[in-house]
């Protein structure tokens, strides 16, 4: 098992950290030369095998631990990828001898270096391949990588020596795919690391990386910090260009506002450039430890025009709920309906959660009217109802099966069924009027504020929602595949089931990667970070001044204060501004 992960060692120091190439001719140092009169550290080789997270793996790690640790006061922690070429203080890098110096003067805190290589299933016989799991696991940006760390080597090296948990004090490195792995991983788990030094990374489309320059200029940024190398030699090969996806990175990063340094030398696709400016990467990404690094609330960001500063999501809920459905009334209360408890809730505007309505079975969708009752679907009976502010039901319609509701202010009700594909329309004396029957996988109804069009979100297939403009009569027409969601790179679907509007004409659309906005002309403009790191699967404007998300993430109901105030389709409509086309 040794061998296998040797021969990917020394494969990747032969691409990485080679000396040999013309152009690169970067020297190391004075803080990457030994120097007796400084305290040595001691790096202990391991190897760690019965992984869950990369099942039948096993992997070569060194861990570097300064003399000046004490296992009295948790240690800084740093972690290299592809470790094989970082442990050696002779080879190219040096880390154990730039980490001595450093650490003896004082320009980084005490920190443990632990390099790592990258999984390797050993070959079934003689005749047969090793499956090496560099590329799965460096190049994949799902942020399973990051759950290895923590769950798996982390833990496992801090049963020796004693490991900070703030993520202020971990940073992660290394070159090509395990830098942009570095990367990757911060950006999924800000929670767990928050500094990345990437040399030569790999953000190009090997399985993802050339998303992120997009995914940085939208989302709501975070608290990370990020000095990228790269040489203008760099490869240009079937996956892209390294050096134009490393100056989108740096571009796309300084636009956001993070704190970055980008460093373009001369060199090829290797280490040389990398390691000989590592001391000085070192310095600046650890430079002012402790003090925290935080997210940038300050920048061009369209997303940071409708988030409020110093405000995250919170969590509301003391109880774990299993709702299915969201709706707000005109004086800014929340109500939900959760089918396992076969009862309503509702959330004043102080966020005081109480039950509404008891025993009443099979609710799927909600909407307030105008008359200020709530509407609901209950798909097993094919009914409609209705009820007051004091719980009274009635029925609307009795032979319409189905499961989303939406309520314009002229008391027409739209509804339709997810399953068939059919959505209905309501209008006048209740008269039922079919209004598409092929648009099968919905999972909700939404007017813009002027009432004028009708979105219909799709939770499959795909990242398309659909827009119909409602003609005066009520009906549907010119019907369009409308609004682009971003879908996360593992997955074939964007998730998209919660929906609100604000007073700007913009669309929030909850999905696996955050609540995405978009404006009216359909495009994505932000994404803000979902509550939890599962998906949300509701959304609902709230609170007196109707400036308060609400939305449910793993069984519990999170709030979030935003600069935007929503609408309600039940409301007198409005006409937002005109989008920047």
């Amino acid at each position: 098992m040794k061998i296998a992960s040797r021969v990917i060692t020394a494969l990747m120091v032969a691409t990485i950290l080679s000396p040999a190439m013309a152009q690169d001719n970067y020297k190391l140092g004075p803080d990457s030369q030994p120097n007796p009169n400084v305290p040595h550290g001691e790096v202990t080789h391991f190897t760690f095998g019965n992984s869950h997270v990369f099942p039948g793996t096993t992997r070569d790690y060194w861990v570097y631990v300064p003399k000046q640790y004490t296992s009295s006061k948790p240690a800084c922690v740093i972690v290299f990828q592809d470790g094989g070429g970082y442990q050696s203080a002779t080879g190219g890098a040096r880390v154990p001898v730039v980490f001595d110096n450093l650490i003896a003067k004082g320009e980084m805190p005490i920190t443990i270096a632990i390099m790592v290589n990258p999984g390797v299933v050993p070959a079934a016989n003689v005749n047969a391949l090793p499956r090496y799991n560099r590329s799965f696991e460096y190049d994949s940006v799902s942020g399973e990588y990051a759950r290895f760390l923590e769950e798996e080597l982390l833990p496992e090296v801090g049963k020796k020596w004693n490991l900070t948990n703030d993520p202020n004090g971990r940073a992660l490195a290394g070159g090509s795919s395990g830098g942009s792995c570095a990367f990757f991983a911060a950006w999924n788990r800000p929670d767990l690391f928050r500094r990345v030094y990437s040399m030569v990374g790999s953000f190009t489309s090997l399985r993802g990386g050339q998303t992120f320059p997009d995914l940085i200029r939208k989302m709501e940024p975070k608290p990370i910090r990020v000095f990228l190398q790269d040489g203008s030699n760099d490869q240009d090969i079937y996956a892209g260009s390294w050096p134009i996806a490393n100056m989108d990175m740096a571009a796309a990063l300084k636009y956001a506002k993070y704190d970055v340094k980008f460093e373009m030398g001369t060199g090829y696709h290797s280490g040389v450039h990398g390691a000989a400016i590592l001391p000085d990467a070192m310095r600046w990404l650890w430079r002012d430890y402790p003090k925290p690094i935080s997210a940038t609330d300050s920048n061009g960001q369209p997303v940071l025009t409708i988030l409020a500063k110093g405000e995250t999501w919170r969590e509301v809920s003391k109880n774990t709920y299993n709702a299915v459905s969201m709706a707000t009334n005109s004086a800014g209360e929340v109500f939900f309906y959760d089918p396992a408890a076969k009862a309503f809730f509702k959330i004043d505007t102080r966020g005081v959660i109480s039950t509404f309505k008891n025993r009443v079975p099979g609710v799927a969708g909600i909407a307030f009217g105008p008359d200020g009752k709530l509407y609901a679907t209950q798909p097993g009976t094919k009914r409609i109802l209705s009820y007051d502010v004091y719980g009274a039901e009635e029925v609307l319609e009795h032979d319409i099966r189905a499961d989303i509701i939406a309520i314009n202010r002229l008391g027409n009700v739209y509804v339709a069924d997810s399953n068939g594909g059919l959505i209905w329309s309501l209008g006048g004396g209740n008269k039922k009027v079919l209004l598409d029957r092929d648009v099968t996988n919905l999972s909700g109804l939404q007017f813009t504020p002027d009432q004028t069009l009708l979105i219909a979100i799709k939770a499959l297939p795909g990242n398309m929602a659909i827009s119909y403009q409602v003609a005066n009569d009520g009906t549907l027409r010119f019907k369009q595949p409308y609004f682009d969601l971003h879908v996360a790179y593992d997955s074939p679907v964007a998730s998209a089931i919660g929906s609100v509007v604000d007073t700007n004409g913009w669309l929030y659309v909850t999905t696996n990667l955050g609540v995405q906005v978009l404006d009216q002309a359909s495009r994505v403009n932000g994404i803000i970070e979902n509550p939890t790191r599962s998906e949300t699967r509701l959304l609902a404007w709230g609170g007196a001044k109707m400036d308060t998300l609400y939305t449910f993430s793993q069984g519990k109901i999170y709030a979030r204060t935003t600069k935007a105030k929503g609408v309600q389709s039940h409301g007198v409509p409005m006409k937002p501004s005109s989008p920047r086309l």
